[in-house]
């Protein structure tokens, strides 16, 4: 009886082989379809590996190390006017995500050491934004408050859920809708953390009017660095981003090299520091 049945399998499997390269699939066109699934799912910068290297790049920026994960309990006032600045990219109490990322933990650990804090980061978001640097309801145990809670695994979780709903996950969807691989699917997130996503957009604008994107038939080499211009004229307009070191020698070194789907190994300077992801 088994080999009534493997023999019967057999003849359907042949059966449904011939159906496919016979009927309107041109089978030599078959690997290269799979191939080129293969392809465009290796620079897609949401898959873990790039998704690490893009951590990295960021950390490297925002924190001077490669170890972005040590970076959720990291917090301090850079003077940029923000207030304090904190966490894996930046979360600021005087633009609102940080509050998001306080809110959201609260929500899935109530009675945590910053849910004290919840009133004070809500009034400085009702404040004009010239005044949003505060501290007032914050000190003198915030910061403390800050690095404790990270060392759970709930408050690492909320940044992570905050870093992607705001930043990573348009980002990267917007660059893939511009037809742009993983290099340029990290300079837009790269941007929507300096910037604000919207500020991204803008950045995007400005280049729109210049080049083409891939999407719309243009060159994707020559739209990046009409992108990167563009983010350099955004940077030069506020002083805490007059160093333009993660623009001119990390992406765009990148991007002179061709390495548009962002694969190691790469070596880069940011703020004059050295740094480099070997092959995996």
């Amino acid at each position: 009886m088994c080999n009534v049945r493997l023999l019967l399998s057999l003849m359907f499997a042949a059966l449904a082989t011939a159906s496919l390269t016979g009927c309107g699939v041109d089978a030599a066109k078959a690997p290269r379809a799979s191939a080129g699934a293969s392809s465009a799912a290796a620079t897609d910068l949401r898959l873990a590996p790039k998704k690490d290297i893009a951590m990295q790049l960021v950390s490297s920026a925002e924190n001077s190390s490669l170890d972005w994960r040590a970076q959720y309990r990291y917090i301090e006032d850079i003077d940029d006017g923000r207030g304090y600045t904190a966490g894996i990219v930046g979360f600021c109490s005087g633009t609102g995500d940080m509050l998001e990322v306080v809110l959201d933990y609260t929500q899935h650990a109530r009675g945590n050491g910053l849910a004290k804090f919840v009133p004070a980061l809500e009034r400085i978001m009702t404040l004009p934004e010239s005044e949003r640097d505060t501290h007032k309801g914050l000190d003198p145990n915030f910061v403390a408050a800050w690095r404790q809670a990270a060392n759970d695994p709930l408050f690492r979780q909320a940044q992570d859920q905050e870093r992607d709903r705001v930043y990573f996950d348009p980002a990267v969807e917007q660059a893939q809708r511009d037809g742009l691989r993983a290099l340029g699917q990290f300079i837009y997130y790269d941007a929507a953390v300096m910037h604000g996503f919207d500020g991204a957009l803008r950045v995007r604008q400005a280049a729109l009017r210049k080049v083409k994107p891939p999407a719309r038939g243009g060159d994707e080499i020559a739209y990046l660095n009409a992108y990167l211009n563009a983010r350099v004229a955004e940077m030069e307009k506020e002083e805490a981003h007059s160093d333009l070191s993660r623009v001119e020698t990390e992406q765009r070194l990148f991007l002179r090299d061709g390495n548009l789907d962002l694969n190691p190994p790469l070596a880069w300077k940011t703020y004059g520091d050295s740094y480099s992801i070997g092959r995996s």
